[in-house]
């Protein structure tokens, strides 16, 4: 198929199932950082709510038809020439959804100051080029670029070029989306409550079936509700852990948040805080000192301070976040307390080979005299196939075991694939998937967290890893 030049105003028919609406530009000093977007509109020409918004801080549509592919090289583009993808499964738009309005956005500048601009129509599987609009803008911080949308039940595009003088928000704003100019502090996330069990000592005698569970340090700092739910917890842990014959092991816990663009609702509504809550529960029974070892990790990974137990609540309020963000902003440093990692630096894409790295040389640099279980939790979008499986082949002779949950159903490439991989001295790597950690009843979470951790013990200490 011949790729059609557009000139503004012009359409032509769709016949992809798929497509990818690329943004082409010449990068270079003094040029803005642009970003591709759509909108997802009704027949009233409006989104039906903010989650009709896909972009670098939500970047999939909850339907899995819309999808931000961030920056790569284009499909052809020449050397020098910057791309942002927005990829669109036609064939699984919404019957609600009349159209998909394609944007760019200048952050650092306007559109005048960005050469070479041009928005593509690929096809998505063969990456053939459908159209090309090539744009031109002056003042303008905002673009409809084009548009899908369809007639008489057939997609169309159209070449649209409208500028917006008051950005990314101002365009969306016209379309229905909420907008809040401020960000405002962060609140503390309020945890899934746990039904509160019958008043009973905070470390209960061991028993045959309950396991042994460990005053922690600092536990008695916390709040009330706060230590009924983890004297529960740790009960629940403990019993996990003799089901599997490991209830005397003591080992080191880190934990790996996922804080990419994704993330952003789990952290919103609490789930995250939550996750940290039962986590944290697992360390202060495998742990003596009741601390743990922490990392968030987007596009970079950052280290945040030790979560020490009788610090929970604040450590919640400081750490659990991800993105100094409002809905439209990138980051501010402005506010952050200096104990917090500003989360600009840590971005938005999946780079999870590079936690890895830095997690593997935390624990080469402080060697301990117990086995480190890492409880990862990535909601997926995984496509560093190669450099995670890299990584954990490499991390087999160490002595370390590598939990990894899935939270929804999302792409977990080689995670998922791990007990299947051949050529590894012992299996180093566990992993599941839930699609509403909220909802799984803390025995259950338990007994799948650490149900190959004990294992792996006996597998490495045959071993000689351990």
């Amino acid at each position: 198929m011949t790729a059609t030049s557009l000139s503004k105003g012009a359409n032509l028919a769709v016949d992809s199932p798929a497509v990818r609406i690329e943004l082409a530009w010449a990068a270079g000093p003094g040029v803005p950082e642009i970003d591709a977007s759509a909108l997802l509109l009704t027949s009233a020409g409006r989104v039906r709510d903010d989650g009709d918004f896909v972009f670098y801080n939500q970047p999939r549509h909850a339907s899995g038809a819309v999808g931000h592919l961030g920056k790569r090289d284009g499909s052809g583009a020449p050397a020098g020439v910057t791309t942002d993808s927005v990829e669109v499964d036609l064939v699984s738009v919404e019957p609600a959804v009349e159209r998909i309005v394609l944007c760019a956005s200048a952050d650092g500048g306007t559109f005048g100051r960005v050469p070479g601009l041009s928005m593509r129509l690929l096809d998505a599987a063969s990456g053939t080029e459908l159209a090309r609009f090539d744009m031109t803008a002056g003042t303008e911080t905002a673009l409809v670029g084009g548009e899908l949308y369809r007639r008489q039940g057939k997609w169309k595009f159209r070449a649209v070029g409208q500028g917006y003088a008051a950005g990314l928000a101002g365009l969306a704003t016209d379309f229905g989306i909420t907008v809040d100019d401020d960000t405002p502090p962060t609140p503390t996330p309020t945890p899934t409550p746990t039904p509160t069990p019958p008043p009973q000592p905070l470390s209960p005698p061991a028993t045959a079936s309950a396991g042994r569970t460990r005053l922690t340090k600092g536990e008695e700092q916390l709040p009330v509700d706060m230590r009924k739910r983890l004297s529960l917890r740790k009960e629940q842990v403990a019993v996990s852990l003799r089901k599997h014959g490991a209830d005397n092991v003591t080992a080191r816990v880190i934990l790996v948040l996922d804080a990419s663009g994704s993330m952003s609702f789990l952290y919103s509504k609490g789930v995250v805080a939550d996750v940290v809550e039962r986590m944290a529960a697992v360390a202060a029974q495998l742990d003596d000192d009741g601390e743990m070892q922490a990392w968030t990790f987007a596009s970079n990974p950052a280290r945040l301070p030790d979560l020490r137990l009788g610090e929970l609540p604040e450590w919640l309020r400081l750490h659990v976040r991800v993105g100094e963000i409002s809905l439209f902003r990138r980051g501010r440093k402005k506010g952050l307390d200096p104990r917090q990692v500003d989360m600009r630096a840590v971005g938005i894409q999946n780079e999870e080979q590079k936690v890895i790295a830095q997690v593997r040389g935390f624990v080469r640099e402080n060697p301990a005299p117990v086995p480190t279980l890492v409880m990862f939790f990535s909601d997926g979008g995984v496509y560093r196939d190669a450099e995670i499986e890299r990584e954990l082949r490499e991390a087999v002779e160490e002595p370390v075991f590598w939990q990894f949950v899935g939270l929804g159903r999302a792409k977990y490439g080689v995670l998922e694939r791990f007990d299947t991989l051949t050529g590894r001295r012992v299996d180093n790597v566990g992993f599941f998937a839930v699609d509403d950690i909220a909802t799984v009843p803390d025995p259950e979470l338990y007994d799948r967290l650490l149900s190959e951790f004990p294992s792996w013990i006996t597998a490495a200490g045959r071993a000689g890893i351990l």
